[in-house]
This record gives structure tokens, C-alpha cells and sequence, in this order.
């Protein structure tokens, strides 16, 4: 059923006062399609369907739910209530939870957490942010490498119950150190008096507790991992990465990273969840920023008008040669960027990325002029009768193939150069964009448009510039300019 249908039912239901009918529905439903249709009603309705659901439901149902209605909910709950739902919650997702939460509301939660869980979430809140520290749980099952498959078994059965997953099991000395690490299924396809230290990995993958996040999720996706152990500096085992936190990383290293790439300051928050001030706090300082340097366009086209002004129909293709220049560009970019992310692509590589995107270049640059020409000859000249000679649509044709090529070396050797400085590279692909005239347009993403950077080649190629591709003189001649 459609979250609007189930929407208008449950909402007719309440009016009908049926809350039992409601019960049964809501426990039909999986705890994440419960937060998505808890978040269409009002706060006092909200609350009511919430208390309708069991302890278990309701804690993975407020796990789901975005800060600010759980913030609602804290608000309202008594402290038995909250109490109840914080005994559910896995610690790692009460840390979240915490982080998004006023002063008032977290003093309000530890008070009604007992004192080992408090000072749990006071040890991961030390982490740095972004650090795998800060995302792993101390919830986790640990075995000793002289236990037999039946006493593994038994321990599961005894603290499984706590733990956020069960499936992995991590063997650890007296001191917590990492020894190996095992699975359920490993244990089931064995003998009850097998020992674990006979069968479990001793080739163990784990990061530290300060790496970076997107290191431990890059981790968990390249070994198909469920979960992912974190060790302190002394690689002792404090805590693990499950792969639903991985994906949360993720999706929100991508979201960061198509905010910088479209000129906009990251947020966190969604999108009908930010306020126009905080909106317009990310979005004006880079388009500050960009008209500024967009400005400079203008003067370099004002510079050479006398040259353009005996040629006026030259003009008019500036914003085609722009054009194509950031989109060749931004495809380069993006590839490189996404290579980079993956772990595809190594500085090491850039003499093979920047051949592979000459011979690119070459080819697109080509077939671009190709139609370019065909469509100046056959539709501007035969069709709408403009002044366009066989010297003139060479020349614009010369020049795309020419802005074709540099933009997609520009666009491949950015990232990597970026990389390699040891910064964030969309970050840094951005600001030195920038400083060479690419402008970060709606219609370019990226690249936008390299304003300053395709008028002085277009300018060049067409002998108007000083210092022309093939001189100045040469392209006057051809022009009869």
C-alpha cells in the first residue's frame, strides 16, 4: 500500500478511534516505512501512534526518524518512556542521536542512562569527527581463541541479545587484542569439541580508531564485509563498523561531494529541513565568489572590441566554444574523480590518464568540428543566410577542436594534481577552476563554462588575441580581416 493511502487510512481510523486497528497496521510495517509515515502527521499525532508500538519497534522506529521530530518526542516522553526506548537503542546509534541534539536534550538522555552506558557514549564522543571512532559500536561479540564451538555457542546465546550483529565474531586474548575472527556459519560447520583457533582468519583487515570513515567504508565495500573491527593504538579490539553506519558514511561523502562540485557549502541537513538563511548561507559565498570572477570576462572581451567589431558573426560563437569546453571538462573531471574515489586511479598514473584523454580529445574534438562545420555550411549559411564563409567555419571548427583538447586535459590532470597536494580534491579542483576562469555555471556543473579561458582561445585561434595559436598575421590574412 502507498505511504498516502496508508496515510488517509490510519488517519481515518483515528478519527474512528479504532487504535487497536492502527496497532496491527504500524506492526505490519518495517520500523523504516514506519519513521517515513510517522513524519506526515503533527507532533501530538506522532507521539500517539508512537506509544502504540512495541519496545523493540519503537526504538528502531526512532532510530529512523529525522532529529528534529525525535527531539519532539524526547520532549514529550516522560522519563520512564525515554528510558525505555535509550535501554533498545544500539549505542552507536544513541551517539547519532546525541550529536544532533540540543544541550538541554542530551543532559535530559544521560540522566536516564545508566553509568557503564554513559560513559561508553562519553568515550566515542571523544573521537574526532569523521573518524571511524566516531561511527564503530562497542557492541560486538568476542570469543577466546581455547573455546570450543560448543562454548562459543553458549556465549552467543548469553550476550548475543545486546549486540548489534551476531553473525561475526571477533577472537581476542586476555588484554582484547585482535587474534582472528570467525563466523556463525564457520562455527555451525564444525564439531562441538572443535577449537575456534583451528579454523577462525588470523589474516584479519581492520582500521584504527582515527582513520578516516571513508577509509572503513571504502574497507567494508571492497571485502563484502557485514562488519568491520576498529582497534585503538595499541590494536586492542574496542569496537566494530556494521555496514548499514558504512552506507550512512557514504551517502553522505557523496551528498558533500555533489554540494562542492555545484558551488554550494555541505549541510547536513535535508533539503526541506534547512531554513532559507542556512540555505543562503551555503549558497552565497561561492557565488560571490564566481561573479567576481566572471567579471573578468567581460573585460577581456572589452579589450579586444575593436578586433571583434570586423567580425561581429565571431561573436556569436563564443558561447558555443564555452559550452563545450566545461562539458569536455567536467566529463574528464568527474571520471578522474570518480576513479580516484574507487580507488581506480593513482597519481602514478597521470602520464596514462593524460595520453588516454589526448587520443580522447582527439577524437571528440573531430567528430564536434565535423558536425560544427556541416551545421555552419548547411543551416547558418543556406538556411538563415548568414555571413559565414568556408575560412570563417574552418576557423570555428579549428578552435572547438582546440578548446576540446585542452579542456579534457585540464579536466583529467586537475584531480590528481589535487590529490596528490594532499587536500580534498573536489575542494580543490573547485578553487583552482576558479583561479583559471572555469566558472561553476548551472548549465556546466563542475567546469561551467571556462569564460576567460575559451575567449582567449577562441580569440587566439582567430588571430584577434596577441598572441595567436598559429600568429596573429596568419589568421588576419585568412579572415581578410
Amino acid at each position: 500500500m502507498e505511504l498516502e493511502e496508508l496515510k488517509a487510512e490510519i488517519e481515518d481510523l483515528h478519527t474512528k478511534r479504532q487504535f487497536s486497528a492502527i496497532k496491527t497496521i504500524l506492526n505490519q510495517l518495517n520500523p523504516a516505512d514506519i519513521a517515513q509515515l510517522l513524519e506526515e502527521f503533527s507532533n501530538e499525532e506522532r507521539l500517539l501512534f508512537f506509544r502504540l508500538l512495541g519496545k523493540e519497534e519503537a526504538a528502531d522506529t526512532f532510530v529512523e526518524l529525522e532529529p528534529d521530530n525525535q527531539e519532539a518526542l524526547i520532549h514529550a516522553f516522560s522519563d520512564n518512556e525515554l528510558r525505555e526506548v535509550l535501554d533498545e537503542l544500539y549505542l552507536d546509534d544513541t551517539v547519532d542521536m546525541i550529536e544532533e541534539m540540543p544541550a538541554t536534550v542530551v543532559k535530559r538522555i544521560l540522566r536516564n542512562t545508566d553509568v557503564e552506558t554513559r560513559a561508553s557514549i562519553n568515550t566515542l564522543l571523544r573521537y574526532p569527527e569523521d573518524s571511524a571512532g566516531s561511527i564503530m559500536t562497542p557492541e560486538f561479540v568476542d570469543l577466546k581463541r581455547d573455546m570450543t564451538v560448543e562454548d562459543a555457542f553458549k556465549r552467543i546465546r548469553r550476550t548475543g541479545v545486546d549486540k548489534e550483529t551476531i553473525y561475526t565474531c571477533y577472537v581476542t586474548d586476555a588484554s582484547r587484542h585482535l587474534l582472528g575472527v570467525t563466523t556463525v556459519k564457520e562455527l555451525l560447520l564444525h564439531d562441538q569439541d572443535d577449537r575456534i583457533e583451528a579454523f577462525m582468519e588470523t589474516n584479519v583487515i581492520y582500521v584504527n580508531t582515527l582513520s578516516d570513515q571513508e577509509e572503513a567504508a571504502a574497507q567494508l565495500s571492497k571485502y563484502d564485509f557485514l562488519a568491520l573491527p576498529v582497534v585503538d593504538l595499541e590494536e586492542r579490539l574496542v569496537g566494530i563498523i556494521t555496514v548499514d553506519d558504512a552506507m550512512d558514511v557514504i551517502q553522505e561523502e557523496n551528498t558533500e561531494d555533489i554540494q562542492k562540485m555545484n558551488a554550494i557549502v555541505p549541510t547536513e541537513r535535508t533539503y526541506l529541513k534547512t531554513g532559507v538563511l542556512a540555505t543562503w548561507k551555503s549558497r552565497i559565498p561561492w557565488l560571490l565568489l564566481l561573479m567576481v570572477s566572471a567579471t573578468f570576462t567581460g573585460s577581456i572581451i572589452t579589450s579586444f572590441e575593436d578586433k571583434l567589431a570586423s567580425m561581429i558573426i565571431l561573436t556569436s560563437f563564443i558561447p558555443m566554444l564555452m559550452d563545450t569546453g566545461g562539458n569536455c571538462g567536467s566529463q574528464a573531471s568527474v571520471t578522474v574523480i570518480r576513479g580516484l574515489s574507487l580507488g581506480e586511479i593513482e597519481f602514478s598514473d597521470l602520464i596514462q590518464v593524460v595520453w588516454k584523454e589526448c587520443r580522447v580529445a582527439l577524437l571528440c574534438g573531430t567528430v564536434l568540428a565535423g558536425a560544427n562545420f556541416a551545421k555552419l555550411m548547411l543551416l547558418d549559411r543556406m538556411v538563415f543566410h548568414n555571413p559565414i564563409t568556408v575560412t570563417v567555419a574552418a576557423v570555428i571548427c579549428l578552435t572547438l577542436v582546440c578548446t576540446v583538447f585542452a579542456a579534457k586535459i585540464v579536466g583529467c590532470m586537475l584531480p590528481l594534481l589535487a590529490k596528490n597536494s594532499g587536500g580534498n580534491t573536489v575542494r580543490a579542483v573547485q578553487a583552482l577552476l576558479n583561479g583559471l576562469g572555469y566558472n561553476a555555471g548551472t548549465a556546466d556543473g563542475l567546469f561551467g563554462g571556462n569564460t576567460a579561458g575559451a575567449v582567449k582561445r577562441f580569440q587566439a585561434a582567430s588571430g584577434i588575441a596577441a598572441d595567436g595559436i598559429v600568429g596573429r598575421d596568419t589568421w588576419h590574412k585568412l579572415l581578410g580581416i
